[in-house]
């Protein structure tokens, strides 16, 4: 059917075309089926969406995002028509059956997301059949290569390139912005991108934008890279790997986590930031692994995936009972992080960063990796680091004026011990779900902050305050408190 261009001015975040009802009958295609368009020798696909008063009924109304991705123009005619079964529709109806998946076949499936010719359902679909059927070694490999070649790269002059990256699930953990200003103040050059928080109540990307622009061309972070050494942003604006994202974007409305997926996420970005020195921090007996055993599982699939790509990569495998640091939510641990990088703060949170940053800087051939750390950030050099890197970000010199801005949410709820015993368990899941029934991430100063960790507290003690923007939210959040027992309490 040729129908005529209207264009319409709105985002929709993917391509969306407009019919009228009686347009959509003559096509037989209905709300959220594809159609196929052709212009100018091209073909593309597109989401459905009906109404009776936006479009007529020899118009279809294309949203921004296809009249600039495909250069058309206003008042021009396109040739519309259902859209048949696609070819990555068909392979993932192969992996929703259990069968494994060629390298052509992973790449059609990539290209189809990045090109967004996927819906959101389809896409589910796929994520749900890596989830139950896994994937092996060759596919995930297979996935990861897909991913970056989709995306763009960044390449930097020096030789050494290095990042690190924590498996989730840990509430609080904020390490990677101490660990990038110690291993920067030791020479090395790290580019770090950072995601959002999926099922967590931060994610690096969150915490730093409190205080920072995270959004940046890849151009922009070439610059601010070879100025101070390293940077802490999105990857959300870089198109690395440009299918990633709307993957995760699926993962965070399902909850899901699923294990292909995540070391092809990881790798990607890592690769197609130039990195080539990784380090990967597992946490078990906590978050997703309940045991080392499993941990170490997971750490040699990505030390082989590493290899085919000829990137050096070292997993560690750190406790993951409890959250690390105190404050869990954007505002609050940018809170631990400032306070550990000025020679204060959660000892654990302190420990850990100089554990992960030796451990960095020596797989990059620092010697005396683990004193030098702790010398770099005990003597104030990795905090003089973080403020040039916040500061180059900015674009201006406006740190102490920033940080003072960082404030409590408006409602709390301080919860004491009842009697004197023993917190028995702290759990990682049912905190991070408990920050976010509190608003967090969205709401930056939402979360909690943990006052006692695993061990014996004394009767009036403070053991946690929530924070929310909402009283609502936080009624919600007692509420969830005292059902589901985050923090388990045993008496002695």
């Amino acid at each position: 059917m040729r129908l005529k261009i209207k264009r319409l001015s709105w985002f929709a975040g993917r391509p969306v075309v407009i019919l009228s009802p009686n347009t959509s009958k003559l096509l037989n295609v209905h709300v959220n089926e594809k159609v196929k368009i052709s212009v100018n020798k091209k073909s593309f696909y597109a989401v459905v969406d009906v109404f009776s008063d936006i479009t007529k009924d020899n118009e279809i109304g294309f949203s921004y995002e296809v009249m600039s991705f495909f250069n058309l123009k206003k008042n021009s005619f396109v040739e519309v028509v259902p859209a048949d079964s696609t070819k990555a529709g068909k392979i993932i109806n192969k992996k929703i059956n259990g069968e494994k998946l060629s390298k052509e076949e992973l790449k059609e499936i990539i290209k189809e997301i990045s090109n967004n010719n996927l819906t959101e359902a389809e896409i589910a679909f796929f994520i749900s059949a890596e989830k139950i059927h896994g994937m092996s070694l060759k596919e995930i490999f297979y996935l990861t290569k897909s991913m970056i070649e989709t995306g763009r790269r960044l390449k930097f002059k020096k030789d050494i390139i290095a990042d690190k990256h924590c498996i989730g699930g840990i509430a609080g953990n904020r390490t990677t912005p101490i660990v990038i200003s110690i291993c920067a103040s030791a020479g090395l050059t790290l580019p770090k991108t950072s995601s959002r928080a999926i099922t967590s109540a931060a994610g690096t990307a969150d915490t730093i934008e409190t205080i920072a622009r995270v959004d940046f061309t890849r151009e922009e972070i070439l610059k601010i890279v070879e100025r101070v050494g390293a940077c802490l942003v999105w990857n959300g604006a870089l198109n690395l790997s440009p299918s990633d994202d709307k993957i995760i974007h699926i993962e965070r409305m399902l909850n899901l986590d699923v294990e292909p997926q995540l070391i092809a996420s990881i790798m990607s970005k890592k690769i197609s930031a130039g990195s080539n020195h990784i380090l990967i921090d597992i946490p078990y007996k906590g978050g997703k692994f309940p045991s080392i055993e499993k941990a170490k599982e997971l750490g040699k699939k990505f030390l082989w995936i590493a290899k085919k790509f000829g990137v050096k990569l070292r997993t560690v495998y750190t406790d993951g009972r409890q959250p690390i640091g105190n404050g869990i939510g954007p505002i609050l641990e940018m809170m631990d992080i400032l306070k550990v990088l000025k020679g204060d703060g959660p000892e654990d949170l302190k420990e850990k960063a100089i554990y992960l940053s030796s451990e960095l800087m020596d797989l990059a051939g620092i010697k005396n990796a683990k004193e030098k750390a702790r010398e770099i950030l005990e003597s104030g050099k990795a905090f003089e680091k973080f403020k040039e890197i916040i500061n180059a970000q900015n674009g201006k010199n406006d740190f102490e004026k920033r940080i003072k801005k960082l404030k409590f949410a408006r409602y709390k709820k301080e919860i004491f011990a009842q009697r004197e015993g023993k917190i028995k368990e702290i759990d990682n899941k049912k905190i991070n779900l408990l920050c976010r029934i509190l608003g967090a991430p969205e709401t930056k100063s939402a979360g909690v902050y943990l006052y006692k960790k695993i061990g014996f507290v004394d009767k009036g003690e403070k053991v946690i305050t929530l924070y929310s923007e909402s009283e609502k939210k936080l009624e919600e959040g007692i509420k969830y408190f005292k059902e589901f027992e985050p923090i388990v309490f045993r008496q002695v």
